[in-house]
């Protein structure tokens, strides 16, 4: 994209160009993957595993298949309005203002408290393996670092995410050759399809349940959409990059848990009591190859979400600010952009803050890192739904486009699939999700009867660009 098409393409909404354009497809990609990270099911491995009872690979193919379907509904949304702000700006813009509020409010459960919950993950398993350091100095220490990294600029982002991906890929290549020959040579529970499909515990709603769990490995993809503001080539390299990002994490998943269920010790014991300690990947790998491949994977998991997945998370969490306070939706000051770095300062400072201070209280809680996962997923399954109910209003209502598949089809069955997702999830998750959402519906009365009725730049009087 030439760089007369990036300032026509933010200034017909009514905005400047402020941010820095210096990433291509492969940054996109890289990022999605570090975002979603690809060891990232060691972390919840055992979660997974009791929520699909023994079937976590299946657990896997469906996330992946339902998010597919989001990431298309992405693609067509990122095209008609190139922005920042992901679903909160293509709700807004796609059906009407309020819903993109409440939109951007919903997916605010999941970018706020995502990084609350990689830096609790990290520090309590550097808690485990340096154990001189307390869980609170983990954190700091993990949040100080991302914040310091973020304020250089998007590029130097990018290049600390890229090493640390090559980082997770060889220990995740190492787990994948060594599992597969300790199988081979007759350890673990040989070879079998029961990570995939158990025909003694099949049933689709243990399966959907268990999704709703394994969907915060995917978690991220739909990040990439947050720089297209920052993106080189296009709304069509955004979506090329999302699904590129999506196909090769899920594969990954697929391979990694597969291998780790025909490999945990005692697998009907971790269907029957769960895994409290977060150590079943682990002990799949002790299995495999002995104690120093557990404890590389752990430290490897410990790393991947203290570091690299919660800093782009700041990363995103930023940028959904700093496009919801541009247009007056959150105070002026987070739309702040550095003059030298053009990176959203304020609005990463916030979320810094937010992140440490959430992750000290949740450290305190003996639930806190369920509680933060049940949020951090109603938040983007919720605002996922709102993303496919916006392709089909946009296009189908509004425009009258006669593409019924990639308009009306594909984002049917993508909402079809997550509806179910969300109705057989951790009923907890649902009750403080909808309360979340009905603080939001108090905020959006309280603006609109104050005189600061949410408005999006570049819309008519008909909500149109």
């Amino acid at each position: 994209m030439q760089a007369g098409e990036d300032e026509k393409t933010t200034t017909q909404f009514g905005y400047q160009t402020e941010l820095r354009r210096s990433l291509g497809f492969a940054d996109l990609v890289f990022y999605g993957l570090i975002f979603m990270v690809p060891i990232a099911p060691m972390g919840i491995f055992g979660s997974v595993f009791q929520g699909a009872g023994g079937m976590v690979a299946l657990a896997y193919v469906v996330g992946m298949i339902a998010l597919v379907f989001t990431a298309a509904s992405y693609a067509q949304m990122v095209r008609a309005f190139p922005l920042a702000g992901s679903v909160y700006n293509y709700a807004g813009r796609g059906i009407a203002t309020p819903v993109g509020f409440l939109a951007g409010w919903a997916i605010l459960l999941d970018y706020v408290l995502v990084p609350s919950l990689l830096y609790l993950v990290a520090a309590v398993a550097m808690h485990s393996t340096v154990g001189a350091l307390p869980v609170w100095l983990w954190l700091v220490i993990f949040v100080l670092f991302n914040t310091v990294v973020n304020y250089q600029g998007i590029k130097i982002t990018a290049l600390m995410t890229r090493v640390m991906l090559v980082g997770e890929l060889i220990v995740l290549a190492i787990f994948i050759v060594v599992a597969v020959v300790a199988l081979a040579d007759g350890k673990g529970h040989g070879w079998s399809w029961t990570p995939i499909y158990n025909s003694d515990t099949f049933t689709w709603s243990l399966v959907f349940g268990a999704v709703s769990i394994a969907v915060l490995s995917f978690l991220g993809f739909d990040g990439i959409s947050m720089l297209a503001e920052e993106n080189t080539g296009g709304a069509n390299q955004i979506g090329r990059a999302m699904a590129a990002a999506l196909g090769v994490a899920g594969l990954l998943f697929i391979a990694q848990t597969w291998l780790a269920a025909l490999l945990v010790p005692h697998p009907s014991d971790l269907i029957a009591n769960g895994d409290p300690g977060g150590t079943a990947f682990y002990d799949a790998a002790r299995v495999a190859g002995g104690g120093w491949l557990a404890t590389l994977t752990a430290v490897a998991t410990a790393i991947a979400w203290g570091v690299a997945n919660s800093m782009v998370a700041q990363v995103a969490t930023s940028r959904l600010l700093y496009a919801m306070a541009r247009d007056g939706q959150l105070p002026k000051l987070l739309a702040r952009i550095s003059a030298k770095n053009r990176v959203p300062t304020n609005a990463l400072t916030l979320t810094a803050v937010l992140s440490l201070g959430i992750g000290l209280w949740m450290a305190w809680r003996d639930d806190g890192i369920s509680l933060l996962s049940s949020l951090v997923n109603f938040g983007a399954l919720t605002a996922f739904l709102v993303l496919h109910v916006a392709v089909f209003w946009h296009f189908i209502i509004r425009k009258h486009s006669r593409d019924w598949i990639r308009h009306l089809l594909l984002p049917l069955i993508g909402f079809a699939i997550l509806a179910y997702v969300v109705i057989n999830a951790n009923v907890a998750a649902q009750r403080l999700g909808f309360i979340w959402l009905g603080i939001g519906v108090v905020v959006l009365i309280v603006l609109y009867s104050t005189g600061r009725r949410p408005e999006l730049s570049g819309l008519n009087e008909e909500g149109e660009a």
